[in-house]
């Protein structure tokens, strides 16, 4: 009976699971809907532009990933000019950020000779897509799994756009005084249903922030988000360079419930559609922050996207796409502007951060 309720093949595998051996955490379950070889989302929809569940700032414009470009050189040469060095981008999407990266830093014959381009991308499938809008680019990628496998013999310029927010999260809720961990079990129907575990925060790993909270407050922590920062950042100590992230989040975090689900375009709950929606969560960028400083990083940042984007000339490049160009093409780019950097779009929504191996002035973080 519990698996007849299930309209997926995940959601069925995943309540057997759980009338079999009990509730699961939302980390396990968000880690299983996105990333599960068979029926992973990541693994099978398309999930990118207006066929797919959402669409992300490179698809919006080729103003983001220029702009990205124009920072990573910049950096580069306030870095040393190193050479070589490894080019990387974690969850690279459809490959169309570094695609427009790359026509800029082209520029600099010296940037693309000591570059090593790797894509740090799970799902053979998009693999593929990223290779195929790559094709015409100057540097040729090379994929990993993961991070561990770009090689440590050089220093590394990462870009991370929308990538944390994928990560599996934990959710505590305050319960009797105590924060119990948020897990996911089977009503008596064979659904889906939050409960309690037995288990929660110790009292010294609550923030401040969610100090005085009102009972039934839902608390999120993000763990496997923090260890990857913790490692990139002592990656890029221990070998130089320079790391962006991209992502919508807060700056700083107390209680609330920010997981969500889209399909479509269009949101729906999280325990709906499992492996075929899209699920996020609101990235912290102050613990992101604090796990880069742990692992040794100099923090740039935060700011929003609205004020990096400004910063580094949105508008100027903006005018230089349009110039010469017709009415309609002109308004097209204003409307892409406007969703890129408007406070109400995702200009204030979305927040930069960068590091550095120290030593140098960054901007436009460092005026």
């Amino acid at each position: 009976m519990t698996g007849s309720v299930q309209e997926t093949a995940l959601g069925r595998r995943l309540a057997e699971r759980i009338a079999s051996l009990g509730p699961i955490s939302i980390a396990d379950y968000m880690a299983a809907c996105l990333g599960d070889p068979d029926h992973g989302y990541y693994m099978t929809a398309e999930p990118f532009g207006a066929s797919g569940d959402f669409i992300t700032a490179p698809e919006i414009s080729q103003l983001f990933g220029e702009l990205i470009g124009g920072f990573l050189v910049h950096a580069w040469r306030l870095a040393g000019r190193p050479s070589p060095f490894h080019l990387v981008e974690l969850g690279p999407g459809r490959g169309t950020l570094m695609a427009d990266a790359l026509r800029v830093a082209r520029l600099d014959p010296q940037f693309i000779r000591a570059a090593r381009l790797h894509l740090v991308e799970t799902s053979r499938r998009l693999r593929d897509i990223q290779a195929a809008t790559l094709a015409n680019a100057p540097l040729e990628p090379a994929f990993a799994d993961h991070l561990d496998s770009v090689p440590e013999d050089a220093p590394l310029f990462l870009v991370a756009n929308e990538f944390f927010d994928a990560l599996p999260i934990r959710q505590y809720v305050l319960a009797g005084g105590e924060w119990r961990e948020r897990m996911i079990g089977l009503d008596d129907d064979g659904r889906f249903a939050f409960g309690l575990g037995p288990t929660g925060l110790a009292a010294a790993d609550v923030p401040e922030t969610a100090k005085g909270a009102p009972e039934g407050s839902i608390l999120e922590t993000q763990p496997a988000a923090n260890a990857i920062a913790e490692a990139i950042g002592a990656r890029i100590t221990a070998s130089g360079g320079v790391g962006l992230v991209i992502d919508y989040g807060y700056e700083t975090g107390g209680p609330g419930d920010t997981l969500q689900a889209l399909y479509r375009h269009k949101p729906l709950s999280v325990l709906e559609k499992a492996g075929e929606a899209d699920l996020t969560a609101h990235v912290n960028f102050d613990t992101l922050g604090r796990s880069f400083r742990q692992g040794g990083a100099t923090v740039h940042g935060p700011t929003t996207q609205g004020n990096f984007l400004l910063d580094l000339g949105l508008l100027e490049r903006a005018g230089q796409l349009g110039t010469g160009k017709s009415a309609e093409v002109q308004e097209r780019i204003r409307g892409e502007v406007e969703r890129l950097a408007a406070p109400q779009a995702m200009g204030d929504l979305f927040k930069v951060l960068a590091i550095s191996s120290g030593g140098f002035a960054l901007p436009p973080f460092d005026r």
